[in-house]
Formats: structure tokens, sequence, C-alpha cells
């Protein structure tokens, strides 16, 4: 079951303050599906009938002011207690990697795998598209390469766009140190939706403001397949408000940990969904800076939609602000020097590291000291039952030299794309979502199933309260 890392921050992230204290410690638009606004009437909507009415979850910024804790090893796996199996380390299929045992206190939900004639089975067929005869695989890519936008995406007007008084209230979805997210129904088109409540007061003693705010700005900014969309702001003398799409399929992180690690075709389809949604973000001068399966949600058909903007910024040059997930911060960033856009594409190395080995390559016992300094020492060990053409790429992601890093380099993104390892993608297809995803979450409730997601005791503190809002000049767009 989904613990909604993809709504309420991890506890492997951390802001500015707190990793410099760590580090001070150490020895160095236009969519391929129709969305539906939740004050749409059902006459006004036409909804794609690959979607449904799934998207994404929201995410809360709840990053802690206080020196960290070590991490958990239940966060971070041992490497050593990954599966390896005795011939090339690689499950054969989707069902073998998502069918491993868990423990006899936390019990499967059940993932199911379709049959083959359902047109849902993780296949080759399904997940890339054979180069054809006499064509390069490299050729393949650029033909097939989805280019990303290079106009400024229009600002959606979501400020004060709703209220409370436009949902019903469903259930509480996750909570975290300064809100909680609720499931919710639309009284205008009776779709589901998900609404970020989130504290004044708790925002600004954690010192989140420009993060929330941030985080406001960037979602009101992009209109894209894979990622998360908002719909409308609003806040009361307490409490600010965000309406966003429900995705019910739960996290990427949830479905890693229980299949351990995923087979070269089934990381290949999610790392290449990803490199979609930063090439689009890029080409928006929008850094994200916090990339890892926790803030990779599924939606009802198996893809994925990035959400968690409290970290994303626009940066056309360079930044300096210290934030992220230790086991995924660039060097550049670990030694306060000034980065780039370049920080997500290590990040998508560590990502695809992750997925295809089950712990990430600079794991170090939980400890954040020990994993910077392992970030900054660059040595990477790549397991034998890696396919060659993935350490390649790999080896041109996770590198310190800016010179060399794909994605950093004269071609940008396409650089990525064309790499061998995704040189059978066809990219103008995974755009569309024209292509199968490897699972499709067991969802059987019908639409507003929230069945992923835990249950968490139910907010007494009334919304909408009249009163003196001390804090409302600091959130001037919502």
């Amino acid at each position: 079951m989904p613990s909604l890392g993809g709504l309420l921050k991890k506890r492997r992230t951390k802001d500015s303050q707190t990793l410099s204290k760590e580090i001070g410690a150490s020895s160095s638009p236009t969519t391929a599906q129709t969305q539906t606004s939740p004050n749409a009437t059902d006459q006004q909507q036409q909804q794609h009938p690959s979607d449904g009415h799934s998207a994404a979850t929201p995410t809360t910024t709840t990053t802690t002011p206080n020196p960290p804790t070590q991490h958990p090893t239940s966060d971070r796996p041992n490497p050593s207690s990954a599966s390896h199996p005795a011939s090339d380390g690689q499950p054969v299929s989707m069902q073998s990697a998502v069918s491993q045992s868990t423990p006899s206190n936390h019990p499967s939900p059940g993932l199911q795998q379709h049959a083959s004639n359902q047109s849902n089975v993780a296949s080759i067929q399904n997940i890339i598209h054979s180069p054809q005869p006499g064509s390069s695989h490299a050729g393949s890519a650029a033909q097939g390469g989805a280019q990303p936008s290079q106009q400024r995406t229009e600002s959606r007007t979501t400020k004060g766009k709703y209220s409370l008084g436009d949902f019903a209230l469903q259930r509480t979805l996750g909570t975290g140190s300064f809100g909680r997210v609720h499931l919710v129904q639309s009284k205008h088109n009776h779709r589901f939706y998900a609404i970020k409540v989130l504290k004044k007061a708790q925002v600004v003693k954690m010192k989140q403001v420009e993060h929330t705010n941030d985080e406001r700005r960037m979602l009101n900014r992009v209109r894209h397949p894979f990622l998360i969309t908002l719909w409308g702001t609003w806040q009361d003398s307490r409490n600010l408000y965000m309406v966003m799409d429900f995705v019910e399929g739960g996290e990427l992180f949830s479905l890693l940990r229980k299949s351990q690690r995923f087979p070269n075709p089934v990381a290949k389809f999610y790392a290449a969904e990803v490199t979609l949604a930063l090439e689009y973000l890029h080409s928006q001068q929008i850094i994200y800076r916090d990339l890892k399966p926790e803030n990779l949600l599924l939606d009802r058909h198996g893809h994925l939609k990035i959400t968690d903007f409290g970290f994303a910024k626009e940066v056309p040059d360079i930044t300096w602000t210290l934030c992220g997930t230790p086991d995924y911060l660039a060097p550049e960033v670990v030694s306060s020097k000034g980065y780039n856009k370049s920080v997500d594409w290590w990040s998508l190395g560590i990502l695809i590291f992750e997925m295809l080995c089950g712990f990430t390559p600079f794991w170090d016992s939980g400890s954040p000291v020990k994993i910077y300094e392992n970030i900054l020492r660059g040595r990477v060990k790549y397991p034998p039952y890696l396919n060659q053409d993935a350490v390649d790429l790999l080896s041109q992601l996770i590198t310190a030299d800016l010179t060399k890093r794909l994605g950093n380099l004269h071609g940008g993104s396409e650089d990525v794309k064309n790499h061998p390892w995704f040189a059978e993608v066809t990219w103008d297809r995974l755009a569309r979502k024209d292509i199968d995803a490897p699972y499709v979450p067991p969802i059987r409730g019908g639409q507003g199933d929230a069945s992923q997601y835990d249950r968490y005791p139910e907010e007494t503190e009334a919304y909408g309260v009249h009163g003196d809002d001390v804090h409302g000049h600091l959130f001037p767009d919502f």
C-alpha cells in the first residue's frame, strides 16, 4: 500500500537548511489527453478514453527545519539484499518482478498481471519499436523524437478560481507536517480531484513560504501529459488550498519496493516518460530538482505523472539553492557550487540505476554524510547483470564532468533520447500515451477509488473559518 510519498515529502527529502547542516558535517504543453476543470459541467466535457477520470495527485512540501535523523534502512534497502539471479540477473517479465514475496505483516494488495491478449503485458513490442532494416538505432530514435515546445506555456487563471463550497470532501489521502491532502468530488461535474490544504502558520514557521509560492507558480505554468495539473487555488484566513488531479494508481516507489528491481524494458519505459517530462520542463526554463520514485505517480492506465513541485524553480542559467534528496544530489549541489538544469539529468541517471538495481549508487547505510562523501568521490559500481547499453548511458549521466554529462551538451535532451539504450523508443507515440504501460494498477472501485492509499484520521479543525489573516500577504498568488 503506498505511503503517499507523492503527496507528502519523504524523510529523505531535504531543504536548504537541513542540507547545509549535513554537508557541513561531511568531510567535504499541449497534452495528449483531455483534462477536465472541476467547474466544467458534464455537457461541456470530453474525456479521453485512455484517461478515464484519473490524473495526478498533489504533493505537499514538508521538509523538516530541524537537524535530520539518519535515513531509516526501510527507505534505502541494503544493496546486498537485492536479488541477483544466477543468469543475467534480470527478471524475465514484469510478472516475476512484481510477484516477490512480502512480509506476512504487510500483505500485498494483489498486483494484477493482465493476459497478453489484453495488450497490457510488459512486452518488447508494447514498450519499444523495432528499428527498420537498413536504419540505425540512433536514426530511428531521431525520426521518432517528440520535439518539446519552445514556446512559453501561457499561465492559466487559477487564483481564487474555486471555493470550498465547490467540492464535497470524501476522505484524507495523506498528512504532513503542515498540511494534508483530501480526495474530493466536484459538485459541478461530479469528478474526483485532490485538494492539498496547507496551514499558513505552519508553512511560515517551517520557512517554506518561498517553496510553496514557487510550487504554485511552476504548476500554474506547465501542462504536459506526464506532469500533474493544477486547476485552481484559493486561501482563507488559516489555510492555502490547491486543487489538483487525483491519481488512483499510487507511487512508483511502492511498486519498485515490491518488485525489488525492474526488468530492463520496464525501467526503460518509465525512464523514457520522465525524459519527455524533463525535456518539456527545461524548454520552459524550469529546473525540477526532486526527481525520485516517491514523486512519480501511476495513473489508472500505468503511465507516470511527476508530482511535488515544491523545489521546482525557473532557472534560465544557474542557481545555488541547496535542496533535494541526498541520494539524488549532483556533486555540484553537494559542493555548494552554482548549478544548472543538468542536475535533473544526473538525477535521471540515479533514478534509472535505482529502478534497475533496487538501490541508489551512492547509498551507504542510510547516512546522508556518507552519501555526500560517496557522491563527491564519484565511484559507481555497476552490477554485472546490467545491460551494457544501460551502463553506458548511466556512465554519461552520473558523471561530475559537466562537459561530458548527457543533457548538458550541445544536443541537449536529444543526446539522451538518441542514446542506444533508448534507440528503439518511439518518442512521438510515447508522448501521446499510444504505448501500453508494462503494469496497470489494480483499480477495482471505479472513479474515485482510493484503495491504493492508506487510511488516515480525518481533520478535526474546520476549514473556511473567518478571522484575522496575519499571513495572507505572504501568499499573494493564492
